[in-house]
């Protein structure tokens, strides 16, 4: 087992008055958490290298390619360290990983969130064994995320290797992030809530000799373009908002806009409506917004079921 406490100092240190504003690098505004690498498809045919591995073993195939992504990686980053600070951080982070069986990455949201995890596809079955309630399932991709740019290229194989031998194969490659409280603070119970969910995944996995929990059988999986986000429709103040947790129907009222214009004596009041039922999982931290400002994200038919 890999630890790495801390592993973007340069972003929890960056400052601006009170607030830790380290999601982008201030000199060259990349985002921290979509910069890794992969864009393996450069460095190597994986038609080719799929075809070369039919017949073998899934335990000599996941050697090979494991072999073959730790040079083509070497090679990326021989051109990497001559470059920007974000650049040869992330060669840095993910030389850490090249090797892993399992990768988990901790996060708390950006702004007031529930605690939740970010799935692939198929790797239902193992998360349940994070204990939690909430599982975000991946069928859209942003890019360079460092969750993703450890699986992708293992799902990728996967799939060409079933379409080439006409059978599901797996491998024992799975990442995960764990959302665990909200931005700028320590929350004991979210702390609680991943140890205890991470401990439970080693101990089913064999990593930890220690018992293991019966997994959680209702975790609720809602695909990632499922999410409804609401933005704020013009500038102004957040009032009468719905608590973080709070079930939703359809029609119901998610919060109140409070606006002031010169062209009107009086504040301007605007109610926000859900669209659909579902759970508020996440707030904005700031209310006081702009136009086009993310105001909440709401888990659709978000009551617990078994999967």
């Amino acid at each position: 087992i890999w630890l790495v406490p801390l592993c973007n100092p340069l972003a929890v240190n960056q400052r601006t008055h009170h607030l830790a504003t380290g999601r982008f690098n201030p000199y060259d505004g990349k985002d921290w958490n979509r910069i890794f690498w992969d864009n393996y498809e450069q460095y190597f045919d994986l038609e080719a290298f799929a075809r070369s591995q039919l017949g073998l073993s899934v335990e000599a195939i996941q050697h090979h390619y494991q072999q073959l992504l730790r040079s083509s990686f070497q090679a990326f980053a021989r051109q990497a360290m001559t470059q920007s600070a974000s650049r040869r951080f992330a060669c840095l982070l993910q030389s850490l990983c090249l090797d892993a069986d399992y990768l988990i990455d901790l996060h708390s949201s950006a702004n007031q969130g529930l605690d939740y995890l970010y799935c692939f596809r198929r790797r239902q079955a193992a998360a349940h064994h994070f204990l939690l309630d909430y599982a975000l399932l991946f069928d859209q991709y942003d890019g360079g995320a460092f969750d993703e740019a450890f699986l992708k290229p293992w799902l990728a194989l996967e799939d060409r290797l079933g379409e080439l031998s006409q059978q599901a194969i797996q491998f024992e490659i799975e990442a995960w992030t764990l959302e665990l409280g909200s931005a700028l603070q320590m929350s004991p119970s979210s702390v609680a809530k991943g140890v205890r969910g991470i401990q439970s995944y080693l101990a089913h996995k064999g990593v930890l000799n220690i018992p293991a929990p019966t997994p959680r059988s209702t975790m609720r999986f809602v695909p990632l373009s499922q999410i409804q986000l609401y933005y704020a429709p013009h500038g102004g103040i957040v009032q009468a908002r719905l608590e973080l947790g709070a079930a939703v129907q359809a029609g119901q009222r998610l919060y109140q806009l409070l606006s002031f214009s010169k062209h009107n004596p009086s504040p301007l009041l605007s109610d926000i409506y859900a669209e659909n039922s579902g759970l508020v999982f996440d707030v904005s931290i700031n209310h006081s917004v702009n136009e086009g400002e993310l105001v909440l994200k709401v888990l659709p038919d978000a009551s617990p079921r078994a999967d």
